[in-house]
Protein backbone atom coordinates (compact mmCIF):
# COMPACT_ATOMS: atom_id res chain seq x y z
CA UNK A 1 0.00 0.00 0.00
CA UNK A 2 1.12 3.48 -1.00
CA UNK A 3 0.26 6.37 1.11
CA UNK A 4 1.04 10.06 -0.93
CA UNK A 5 0.63 13.51 0.67
CA UNK A 6 0.27 16.08 -1.56
CA UNK A 7 -0.73 20.34 -0.57
CA UNK A 8 -0.81 23.77 -2.08
CA UNK A 9 -2.06 27.08 -1.25
CA UNK A 10 -4.79 29.18 -3.13
CA UNK A 11 -5.53 32.01 -3.20
CA UNK A 12 -8.91 32.13 -3.30
CA UNK A 13 -11.43 31.51 -0.63
CA UNK A 14 -12.77 28.44 0.61
CA UNK A 15 -16.20 28.72 -0.69
CA UNK A 16 -14.81 29.10 -4.48
CA UNK A 17 -11.96 26.13 -4.00
CA UNK A 18 -14.94 24.03 -3.12
CA UNK A 19 -16.97 25.44 -6.12
CA UNK A 20 -14.53 24.48 -8.34
CA UNK A 21 -13.44 21.19 -6.73
CA UNK A 22 -17.01 19.93 -5.53
CA UNK A 23 -18.10 19.63 -9.53
CA UNK A 24 -16.61 16.26 -10.90
CA UNK A 25 -16.68 18.20 -14.35
CA UNK A 26 -13.45 20.11 -13.48
CA UNK A 27 -11.58 16.33 -13.24
CA UNK A 28 -10.68 16.61 -16.63
CA UNK A 29 -8.82 19.80 -16.46
CA UNK A 30 -6.74 19.29 -13.72
CA UNK A 31 -5.79 15.83 -15.44
CA UNK A 32 -2.99 15.21 -18.02
CA UNK A 33 -4.21 15.42 -21.52
CA UNK A 34 -1.74 12.55 -23.01
CA UNK A 35 -4.29 10.37 -19.91
CA UNK A 36 -7.53 11.30 -22.47
CA UNK A 37 -9.89 11.57 -19.14
CA UNK A 38 -13.53 11.12 -20.14
CA UNK A 39 -16.35 11.51 -17.72
CA UNK A 40 -18.94 9.18 -19.06
CA UNK A 41 -21.48 9.24 -16.57
CA UNK A 42 -24.10 11.56 -17.76
CA UNK A 43 -26.66 11.99 -14.69
CA UNK A 44 -23.74 12.19 -11.75
CA UNK A 45 -25.05 15.88 -10.99
CA UNK A 46 -23.19 18.65 -11.23
CA UNK A 47 -21.80 18.93 -7.85
CA UNK A 48 -21.00 16.02 -5.85
CA UNK A 49 -22.60 13.72 -2.92
CA UNK A 50 -22.06 10.84 -0.72
CA UNK A 51 -23.06 7.81 -2.58
CA UNK A 52 -22.45 9.64 -6.24
CA UNK A 53 -20.86 7.17 -8.85
CA UNK A 54 -18.37 8.90 -11.12
CA UNK A 55 -17.58 6.51 -14.22
CA UNK A 56 -14.76 7.81 -16.91
CA UNK A 57 -12.03 6.61 -19.10
CA UNK A 58 -8.60 7.52 -18.79
CA UNK A 59 -5.83 6.14 -21.20
CA UNK A 60 -2.38 6.08 -18.31
CA UNK A 61 -0.16 3.72 -20.57
CA UNK A 62 0.95 3.55 -24.10
CA UNK A 63 -2.85 5.42 -24.90
CA UNK A 64 -5.19 1.97 -23.99
CA UNK A 65 -8.41 3.02 -22.43
CA UNK A 66 -8.94 1.40 -18.93
CA UNK A 67 -12.68 2.00 -17.40
CA UNK A 68 -13.03 3.64 -13.85
CA UNK A 69 -15.70 4.18 -11.61
CA UNK A 70 -15.41 5.76 -8.31
CA UNK A 71 -17.63 6.61 -5.87
CA UNK A 72 -18.18 9.58 -3.92
CA UNK A 73 -18.22 8.08 -0.25
CA UNK A 74 -17.99 10.96 2.19
CA UNK A 75 -18.60 14.81 1.50
CA UNK A 76 -18.92 17.49 4.65
CA UNK A 77 -19.50 20.74 2.76
CA UNK A 78 -16.63 22.87 2.47
CA UNK A 79 -14.17 20.89 4.69
CA UNK A 80 -12.78 17.72 3.10
CA UNK A 81 -14.67 14.99 0.72
CA UNK A 82 -13.33 11.25 -0.04
CA UNK A 83 -13.63 9.38 -3.52
CA UNK A 84 -12.66 5.50 -3.28
CA UNK A 85 -12.32 3.51 -6.71
CA UNK A 86 -15.03 0.87 -7.08
CA UNK A 87 -13.67 -0.67 -10.46
CA UNK A 88 -10.75 -0.14 -12.03
CA UNK A 89 -7.02 -0.05 -12.47
CA UNK A 90 -6.10 -0.11 -8.50
CA UNK A 91 -6.19 -3.30 -6.46
CA UNK A 92 -7.39 0.14 -3.99
CA UNK A 93 -8.01 3.39 -4.51
CA UNK A 94 -8.43 5.90 -1.37
CA UNK A 95 -8.49 9.94 -2.02
CA UNK A 96 -9.40 12.05 0.31
CA UNK A 97 -9.38 15.80 -0.47
CA UNK A 98 -9.15 18.21 2.61
CA UNK A 99 -10.02 22.28 2.18
CA UNK A 100 -9.08 24.58 5.00
CA UNK A 101 -9.07 28.43 4.97
CA UNK A 102 -5.77 30.20 5.65
CA UNK A 103 -4.81 33.98 5.36
CA UNK A 104 -5.31 34.85 2.04
CA UNK A 105 -6.73 31.92 0.59
CA UNK A 106 -7.41 28.14 1.36
CA UNK A 107 -4.78 25.08 1.85
CA UNK A 108 -5.75 22.12 0.20
CA UNK A 109 -4.19 18.79 0.67
CA UNK A 110 -4.58 15.47 -0.35
CA UNK A 111 -3.99 12.40 1.26
CA UNK A 112 -4.20 9.00 -1.34
CA UNK A 113 -3.73 5.46 -0.53
CA UNK A 114 -3.76 2.80 -3.27
CA UNK A 115 -2.35 -0.71 -4.20
CA UNK A 116 -1.60 -2.14 -7.61
CA UNK A 117 -2.77 -4.97 -8.16
CA UNK A 118 -1.04 -8.50 -9.76
CA UNK A 119 1.49 -8.99 -6.35
CA UNK A 120 4.82 -8.80 -7.03
CA UNK A 121 4.43 -8.35 -10.26
CA UNK A 122 2.42 -5.37 -9.79
CA UNK A 123 4.90 -3.67 -6.86
CA UNK A 124 7.52 -4.04 -9.46
CA UNK A 125 5.54 -2.03 -12.05
CA UNK A 126 4.38 0.68 -9.09
CA UNK A 127 8.18 0.68 -8.63
CA UNK A 128 8.96 1.52 -12.31
CA UNK A 129 6.58 3.23 -13.46
CA UNK A 130 3.21 4.17 -11.66
CA UNK A 131 4.46 5.92 -8.67
CA UNK A 132 6.06 8.32 -10.67
CA UNK A 133 3.13 9.00 -12.66
CA UNK A 134 0.61 9.44 -9.83
CA UNK A 135 3.53 12.05 -8.44
CA UNK A 136 3.43 13.59 -12.35
CA UNK A 137 -0.39 14.29 -12.00
CA UNK A 138 -0.59 15.65 -9.21
CA UNK A 139 2.51 17.72 -10.28
CA UNK A 140 0.30 18.48 -13.03
CA UNK A 141 -2.77 19.74 -11.24
CA UNK A 142 -0.68 21.92 -9.09
CA UNK A 143 0.83 23.68 -12.52
CA UNK A 144 -3.22 23.81 -14.03
CA UNK A 145 -4.22 25.52 -10.29
CA UNK A 146 -1.30 28.09 -10.01
CA UNK A 147 -2.27 29.21 -13.48
CA UNK A 148 -5.60 29.36 -13.11
CA UNK A 149 -5.99 30.87 -9.80
CA UNK A 150 -2.13 32.13 -8.73
CA UNK A 151 0.32 31.83 -6.04
CA UNK A 152 -0.41 32.55 -2.45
Amino acid sequence: MKELYFKQQLPIDLAQAWEFFSSPLNLKEITPAYMDFTVLSRHQGSKMYPGQIINYTVKPILGIPLQWTTEITQVVEQQYFIDEQRFGPYAFWHHQHRFTPIPGGTLMEDLLHYKIPFGPIGALVDRLYIHQQVQDIFAYRTKVLTERFGIL
